[in-house]
């Protein structure tokens, strides 16, 4: 506590013990809160005197009427201001003026990561790629085993006399030649012209990149061991059987469920209301303790979860977040501070104070870690290996036409044509051999006839 100083006003502050908000070390108090309190009694230059509050509540309507906790304290003026992690709600701004909220909060879900481990798959192997990576890498194959075909036939290098050669590269043996390389297999036919070899080493750059990146994505999987939790949201938890789940008894959170009117919610109360002596916890850290002990899952303030989860590194929050709010600094209705500690809540976070705080109190080597959690690969990561292939095909087939142009210009010096009109015939034959060869085959039967 800041002693009281002659000619400053003294404030009695009433708070709760929480971690990291408010804890005792060496008869000393410290914490978030003590450390904003500090910052605010150096900003309105007043003293203050801490107490804790006696009945270890927050605040709610007991069954007398009457305020419980720290809301009590400052209706019976035991104490001037509250200053905890206390949520601002609409039954209690009735009673209590609040300030600008100081951290901002919702409400989550905290389990215990083996109660909720998910069983691998049996297509856990396609896990390292998300769905859209793997369509692209299929419709990368069938493309660049299309252009081997069509290249192939195409170029005079690799195939010089359709009507008397057999052309190697048919579709099916394309296909062949392009699931070989993704094995790092050499297999025939192997080819000869320059722009199918121009097709086919841009395809091996590509399976070899791919095929880096999906056994550094697998080993990250198995080794974090982040697979996805079966509960993400409260709708699962409330359809799954394995977990018992509850929250502070009289918490804020609580009666958010009690007066909410999603169905969801409704169901997460009436589930919490019949089993109260089961489920319902006194205090945070008893709620920590029994997720970390028990099959039971937590519901309360997210932002106190992920400190949670940050010193127990077992410990992990769902992702859905529901019931946006924050945490405020409790006055009299009446009391002349609470603008006054409005403003310099506001003159604290524009200039970056809170943030510092925030940081200061939560950063730990468990949420830095989980700050990497593993996740598929998306086709954005490999959008440069994508963008090299369709400019490795393009170059393909741009050589090849070359090539065939090249052939069709030396060989309409000889048959007196345009070079056009070769290349035209020369294109025709090579797209269309089977119909040309029937053809052939017909006027030759004929003139043997």
């Amino acid at each position: 506590s800041r002693g009281p100083e002659e000619g400053l006003p003294t404030l009695t502050v009433t708070t709760i013990l929480e971690d990291p908000y408010v804890m005792v070390r060496s008869a000393e108090l410290e914490g978030y809160c003590i450390d904003l309190l500090k910052a605010l009694a150096a900003m309105l230059h007043f003293s203050y005197k801490v107490k804790v509050v006696s009945d270890g509540q927050y605040g709610a309507v007991s069954s007398n009427g009457n305020w419980t906790g720290m809301i009590g304290e400052i209706l019976r003026q035991e104490a001037d201001i509250a200053v905890a992690p206390l949520t601002v709600t609409s039954a209690r701004e009735e009673v209590v003026s609040f300030t600008t909220p100081f951290l901002q909060t919702g409400i989550g879900i905290l389990l215990r990561k083996d109660t909720v481990s998910q069983e691998m798959s049996f297509f856990h192997f396609l896990a390292p790629f998300s769905k859209e990576t793997w369509t692209g890498l299929l419709f990368a194959y069938v493309l660049t085993c299309f252009c081997l075909f069509l290249v192939a036939r195409l170029s005079p290098c690799e195939w010089n006399e359709p009507k008397n050669e057999e052309n190697h590269f048919t579709f099916l043996n394309s296909l062949w030649f392009g699931a070989g390389a993704l094995a790092l297999q050499g297999v025939t036919p192997r080819p000869k012209a320059l722009s199918v070899r121009v097709i086919a080493a841009v395809w091996w750059l590509f399976t070899i990149a791919l095929l880096a990146a999906y056994i550094a994505n697998f080993t990250a999987l198995l080794s974090s061991g982040s697979e996805q939790l079966p509960i993400q949201t409260f709708e699962d938890l409330v359809k799954q059987r394995k977990l018992e789940f509850g929250t502070l008894d009289g918490s804020s959170t609580f009666y958010f469920f009690k007066n909410s009117k999603n169905p969801i919610h409704q169901m997460i109360y009436e589930y919490m209301d019949k089993r109260r002596d089961r489920v319902l916890v006194k205090t945070y850290q008893e709620a920590v303790q029994r997720v970390m002990e028990s099959n039971y899952a937590f519901i309360g303030e997210s932002i106190s979860q992920d400190l949670a989860a940050a010193r127990h590194c077992n410990l992990i929050r769902a992702p859905e977040v529901i019931g946006a709010r924050g945490f405020g600094i409790a006055t009299t209705q009446a009391s002349l501070w609470t603008k006054k500690l409005s403003i310099a809540v506001l003159k604290l976070r524009e200039s970056g104070d809170l943030d510092y705080l925030r940081n200061k109190w939560w950063e730990t080597s468990c949420l830095h870690k989980s700050r990497d959690r593993w996740s598929p690969l998306q086709p954005q990561a490999l959008g440069g290996l994508f963008l090299t292939l369709a400019i490795g095909l393009a170059l393909g087939v741009i050589a090849a036409v070359v090539e065939l142009s090249n052939k069709s210009r030396h060989a309409a010096g000889h048959v007196k044509k345009s070079c056009c009109s070769v290349f035209t015939e020369e294109m025709c034959t090579r797209l269309r051999i089977k119909e040309n060869t029937r053809q052939s085959q017909e006027t030759s039967g004929r003139a043997n006839a």
